[in-house]
């Protein structure tokens, strides 16, 4: 069964539950089912490398995933506008996929969370799709023919799934939120299931 990839990294929990909805998403569509990843934690500082299993949540990422998916959702908390260092850092070290084309064709699409309402969500929702244009996928967002992009009060844009944590840290997405993130989901399987 073709799966698509929804790969993030989440510190505080928002981008990971705004994972699981592209994931319930993509298992939306008919014939595709989602696979959750995540990437570790880096450090400024050398420090002792991260388990090879995670704690909790999503296992990490090994480079089969890449080539095994039929397409690709990236998530990542916003950083100063731009993607998180860890995100950052696999994508680095894809040197060998990006020579091989094992991206090439594959619909891909991004999302994020930031405290602040103002907090560069496009900008890093932006920057994510950079590298994914370098690697041959074939971006989409989300259309304003989704309802909830003309009404969401929190987080959504058309550049792909968003969340509005608030100063308090509420990794909860709002229901417009969960709705523009299935709806992600749903957008990149219908995709990766015609392309295929």
């Amino acid at each position: 069964m073709p799966e698509v990839l929804v790969l993030y990294y989440s510190r505080g929990g928002s981008v990971a539950r705004l994972a699981r909805q592209v994931a319930r998403g993509v298992e939306e569509v008919e014939g595709m089912t989602a696979r959750l990843r995540s990437v570790p934690a880096v450090s400024p500082v050398t420090e002792t490398a991260a388990p090879p299993v995670p704690d909790e949540g999503a296992p990490y990422v090994e480079r089969r995933d890449l080539s095994e998916c039929a397409g690709l959702v990236l998530g990542s908390p916003t950083r100063f506008g731009i993607m998180a260092a860890p995100l950052k850092y696999f994508i680095d070290t894809l040197g060998s996929e990006w020579v091989s084309g094992t991206l090439v064709g594959k619909p891909a699409a991004v999302f994020t969370s930031t405290a602040t309402l103002h907090g560069g969500q496009e900008a890093t929702l932006l920057s994510m799709m950079l590298p994914l244009l370098h690697h041959g996928c074939v971006i989409t967002g989300l259309p304003y023919s989704e309802p909830g992009l003309n009404t969401t009060r929190t987080g959504g844009t058309p550049y792909g799934a968003s969340h509005h944590s608030g100063l308090h840290d509420d990794p909860r997405p709002s229901e417009e939120e969960a709705l523009l993130a299935r709806a992600l989901g749903r957008r990149v399987a219908t995709l990766a299931r015609k392309l295929a």
